[in-house]
């Protein structure tokens, strides 16, 4: 269905690039308002505390840093998980202020007992070794999921992973055309940069149920304003020195579980095996890489992390069929 319908807009003749899902993307964005301002705030502390020589961190013993370093990679970690609460597929009934209730590190820490199977330590291992053992290029790709509040999430952990120097690179993988609703093209990239770089008017612009209630949000203070700002500018300077790049991929809209991998898309698999960690998002990715035959119960929200040698032999020998 999704891609019939995106065939039929790139078949026009004004339309070929016509996102139908990007009203709602943007709306349920505008709703993330709490959750997308804690974040700034507490993503510059942690920024402020990666980069001085005078932080807390600094000053511990490097038994005791290395605590501190996991602890901190876990939560950035968890913080990219809960992104995934709010999948725009599974909101359009929420109010603001239930959707709000979902992003905050009250619910986050309220739902740790919810995860299944955590691997964060085991990740963490994984890209800790990389950065010790002085290699130059350390990769990590994320698999996305969901644009808006999700997306801003994913660029959350992946800022991170750059500043404190567990990664030298990081590659997201959106879907190439409109998908599932929700889920992130190459413009929503730009598009969350747009919105940061103009805060002030994205946040204080009515949204559909401030105009229900017959309502205007309230503005941005200063310090918020101040606080979004510095997330631009540290992600749109990433990007522009090639720090965080996009590659989409036909592969991630095909039908068909992961496996098929090596035989569909050997240079998608061959580049993915270039990376130190994938980061799979999101339900869909998981009923893939298992071919739904151990799904029952729905996993949401899910995000899934495999280091590549393992992603290689699984998908090569099929071992998710049995």
């Amino acid at each position: 269905m999704y891609r019939r319908i995106a065939t039929i807009f790139a078949l026009s003749k004004h339309w070929k690039n016509h996102d139908v899902f990007f009203k709602q993307k943007q709306s349920t964005f505008r709703s993330s308002r709490a959750g997308v301002v804690e974040l700034a705030f507490h993503y510059n502390e942690v920024l402020k505390n990666l980069k001085s020589p005078d932080s807390a961190l600094a000053q511990l013993s490097e038994e005791e840093r290395a605590k501190a370093e996991e602890a901190l990679f876990v939560e950035m970690g968890e913080i990219c998980l809960w992104g995934n609460a709010t999948d725009l597929s599974l909101l359009m009934h929420l109010s603001l202020e239930e959707v709000q209730k979902l992003q905050g590190a009250e619910s986050r820490k309220a739902n740790q007992d919810k995860i299944i199977a955590n691997d964060f330590p085991a990740a963490f291992r994984v890209l800790k070794e990389a950065q010790r053992s002085g290699k130059k290029e350390r990769r990590v790709d994320i698999v996305l999921d969901n644009a808006g509040f999700e997306l801003f999430v994913d660029l959350v952990l992946a800022g991170y992973l750059l500043e404190s120097g567990l990664a030298t690179n990081i590659v997201l993988r959106p879907k190439n055309i409109p998908w599932f609703v929700s889920d992130v093209v190459p413009r929503d990239f730009a598009d969350t940069l747009n919105v940061l770089q103009n805060a002030k008017a994205f946040y204080e612009t009515p949204g559909d149920e401030d105009l229900a209630n017959g309502t205007s949000p309230v503005p941005l203070s200063a310090d918020e304003e101040k606080a979004i700002d510095g997330v631009f500018a540290h992600w749109s300077s990433l990007y522009a020195e090639g720090k965080i790049t996009l590659r989409p991929n036909d592969f991630w809209t095909h039908a068909g579980s992961y496996w098929r991998m090596p035989a569909t898309a050997p240079k998608l698999i061959e580049d993915l095996k270039e990376s130190e960690l994938v980061i799979f998002k999101g339900d869909l990715n998981y009923r893939k890489l298992t071919g739904d035959v151990s799904v029952y119960f729905y996993f949401y929200p899910s995000l899934l992390l495999c280091h590549t040698a393992l992603l290689f032999v699984l998908l090569q020998e099929g071992l998710f069929q049995n």
